[in-house]
């Protein structure tokens, strides 16, 4: 499995006569199958996430921010790798593959998984200890089911862009 990393185009490679596109030449069907290892990718880090979430609530009396602030930034960045080889594989599949409706389809994923950070990262910072007695429990469930019926939908999305995908080729 290629890292997001090694997918990325180093700078310049192309002008060195290296092929600026690992997947230069691999088949839809390969391409749909790495967009879909990213997800898992993604759903690894929000477990991270999740996690270093619980770890910190739990660390109280006094706080061990430093370690969440860490665990955040290293998640933080395994999101933003994964997105930059997405949106490369969108760029893919809507230009020189031909394939807009699949490209739509991981547009539609990328807005989604957006959704979801940011709504799990405002959960997150209203069930910080900070806030006590401010968090609200009605917006925390309703913030909760929006996170479910995002992730719903990446599922609905995934679903679609697997059977386009067989359709296509």
């Amino acid at each position: 499995m290629i890292s997001a990393e090694e997918a990325a185009p180093a700078p310049g490679a192309a002008g060195r006569g290296e092929p600026a596109w690992p997947w230069e030449g691999a088949s839809v069907h390969a391409l749909v199958q790495r967009i879909h290892e990213l997800q898992a990718e993604r759903a690894q880090a929000f477990r991270r996430l999740e996690a270093a979430h619980r770890q910190y609530l739990h660390s109280g009396p006094n706080y061990d921010f430093p370690r969440y602030r860490g665990s955040v930034h290293e998640v933080t960045q395994a999101f933003a790798a994964a997105s930059r080889e997405v949106l490369a594989l969108e760029a893919e599949l809507a230009g020189p593959r031909g394939q807009p409706l699949l490209a739509g389809h991981v547009r539609t994923l990328q807005q989604l998984e957006q959704t979801r950070l940011t709504t799990v990262a405002l959960l997150q910072l209203m069930g910080a200890p900070e806030l006590g007695e401010q968090e609200d429990a009605s917006q925390t469930q309703e913030l909760k089911m929006k996170v479910i019926k995002t992730m719903e939908a990446i599922s609905e999305v995934l679903q679609d862009l697997r059977f386009d995908a067989e359709s296509a080729e």
